[in-house]
């Protein structure tokens, strides 16, 4: 969430952002519930300083009943003004916590993705002497892909993946896990993209696949835009993403300068509702309620978090070339990166089987909104503390297996196996 000082000393601009988020906060409401928290707190604090006075006023004798009916009715005061505060409070925190994000300056003003910017575009569409296939059209007739049986199963959006589809995503996951653990591979992205960002590896992690409600409240995702399935009888939620659990993991934690960044790489299996999409969205495995993925996220120092972002980019521009799939990169307008989002980048690969480019990863930069409601901080040298900023982005989900094979398909109905990725299929170039 926002510092309450800061939205105090800007409320028109926290007001105009806001809105260009799609975000209808009424900021004045919110600072008048401010005013009247701060009066109630001065309130209850002066009245608790009073009976204090008293109370030291009577050391050594026994009160009057004066004395008493006098503690008493600030007593009652307070219990009163405490009442008051609840009410309050309870308003306040829900409004505090529904305001955005501040968007970076150079986001697009948008209302919708057709306002988002491309700003740059890499490889060419293949062209094809046949009949391009869509992903599932492939992946069924190969056995790859299941809906139907997983459908009378679990219900629509949900997919049996099996094979050699299996098999390449393994390859896949494998292929990231190698690269963001290797060092020299990281400082050798940093280099080519003149980024100043240290080049320590990430860690691989196996998070919890869910989470506690205010927990993942703290993290600003429990909303609208990735809604995700509770546990009925349980204040749990399943996750939409690793970032969900990893980056409220040291909440009420204050870290060491020394120890950031902290980067991991989580896999976990992934739930989303996906409520509102039709269409070619609604075939193969686009769009599940379950899906895999592999996150990148980051505990960075505040001087730090822009050009921790920027490297996120930069490793996924790596991967998508390493697969030598044709992509363009996309800075999202501000109604569409999302409420804890300062900036958000997508990347897209094109899709011959939909004739477009679709998204197979996101990289978020939050600043300190989630570390504020976490409590993440760092203690500096000079023994200072302060908000951690943390990054989230997508290293691969299932996405980029579509990418391969609708762009690797033959004429025979067989998938080219990317070379990188050859080594973790046991030498195989075909599927």
């Amino acid at each position: 969430m926002l510092d309450i000082q800061f939205i105090r000393d800007n409320k028109d601009l926290v007001n105009e952002k806001s809105q260009q988020k799609g975000c209808d906060i009424d900021i004045a409401h919110l600072l008048s519930l401010d005013e009247k928290r701060k009066s109630l707190i001065q309130e209850i604090e002066a009245r608790r300083a009073k009976i204090n006075l008293q109370t030291k006023s009577f050391e050594g004798k026994a009160p009057s009943e004066d004395q008493r009916v006098a503690v008493r009715t600030i007593k009652e005061e307070i219990n009163s003004n405490e009442k008051s505060l609840a009410t309050v409070d309870a308003d306040y925190w829900k409004l505090l916590k529904a305001v955005p994000n501040m968007p970076a300056d150079d986001v697009p003003i948008g209302t919708s993705e057709e306002d988002n910017k491309v700003t740059k575009t890499i490889g060419k569409p293949p062209k094809f002497d046949f009949k391009v296939k869509d992903h599932w059209q492939i992946g069924e007739k190969k056995g790859w892909i299941d809906m139907q049986r997983a459908a009378k199963v679990a219900g629509s959006r949900f997919t049996y993946l099996k094979g050699d589809l299996v098999k390449l995503q393994f390859a896949l996951w494998q292929f990231a896990l190698d690269k963001l653990s290797d060092e020299k591979v990281l400082k050798e992205i940093i280099d080519k993209n003149k980024l100043k960002v240290s080049s320590k590896p990430f860690v691989p992690v196996l998070p919890p696949a869910m989470a506690r409600t205010e927990i993942y409240e703290s993290t600003g995702r429990l909303d609208k835009e990735e809604q995700t399935y509770k546990l009925e009888g349980d204040e749990l939620w399943l996750n939409a993403s690793a970032e969900h659990t990893l980056a409220p993991m040291y909440s009420g934690e204050i870290l060491s300068e020394a120890d950031l960044p902290i980067r991991y790489v989580g896999s976990t299996t992934a739930f989303r509702r996906e409520a509102g999409t039709y269409g070619k969205d609604m075939e193969g495995i686009l769009r599940l309620h379950q899906f895999d993925k592999l996150e990148m996220e980051s505990f960075d120092l505040p001087e730090d978090s822009a050009q921790e972002h920027l490297l996120m980019i930069a490793i996924q521009e790596y991967l998508m070339q390493q697969l030598d799939l044709p992509y363009q990169v996309v800075l999202k307008c501000t109604a569409e990166i999302g409420g804890p989002n300062a900036r958000g980048v997508d990347i897209e690969a094109w899709l011959p089987g939909q004739n477009r480019y679709r998204e197979t990863h996101t990289a978020d930069y939050i600043t300190d909104y989630q570390a504020r409601r976490m409590q993440t901080r760092v203690r500096r040298k000079d023994g200072s503390v302060q908000l951690v900023h943390n990054n989230d982005a997508t290293a691969f989900s299932q996405r980029p297996l579509i990418a391969i094979i609708e762009n690797s398909q033959t004429k025979d109905g067989d998938v080219v196996v990317p070379e990188v990725l050859r080594s973790y299929m046991g030498g195989r170039d075909k599927i």
